[in-house]
């Protein structure tokens, strides 16, 4: 029974689970950071060649930069959460609101191949895209109340 443990003993024991949880942070920010870099290198390596053959494919650019943008946002939320020990909801809000977005881009961008394909139906399509676009108003509209509520929260607080 939690309550039958002596304080010390408590103590110890968090510090444990604190150590525990800041190493698979870490561990995660290190993963993270490399694949970020990975990511970079190839897109910036794939930028050049099309650049040089003169294909550049903008779509697969643009999917590219968006991915390496939620890759570094991930990367974000586990430093606040290694330095904050808590969960902030704006950065899991900005990469949901980043992966909905390259949705919809890659999506519209593909759409001729995939209909052409008939891997996708027009109606199918209507309905993914309205979907997405009601999540990533919700996440806007959310991003905003939770930045306006921090913005008050410290107008208010005492200096």
């Amino acid at each position: 029974m939690p309550g039958s443990l002596r304080p010390e003993v408590l103590a110890g024991i968090t510090r444990v689970f604190t150590a525990i949880e800041d190493f698979v942070y870490i561990g995660l920010g290190v993963l993270l950071a490399g694949s970020a870099v990975t990511l970079l290198t190839k897109s910036v390596v794939g930028f050049w060649h099309g650049l040089m053959s003169g294909r550049i494919s903008t779509i697969e650019m643009v999917d590219r930069i968006l991915l390496i943008l939620l890759v570094v946002e991930l990367l974000y939320t586990v430093q606040v959460s290694l330095r904050e020990h808590t969960l902030v909801p704006e950065p899991f809000l900005l990469v949901g609101l980043i992966s909905a977005i390259r949705r919809v881009l890659v999506l519209t961008a593909e759409f001729d191949a995939m209909l052409a394909q008939g891997s996708i139906t027009p109606q199918q399509f209507a309905v993914e895209l309205a979907v997405l676009t009601a999540l990533i108003l919700a996440l806007a509209v959310s991003l905003i109340l939770l930045r306006r509520r921090r913005v008050m929260a410290a107008a208010v607080a005492p200096a």
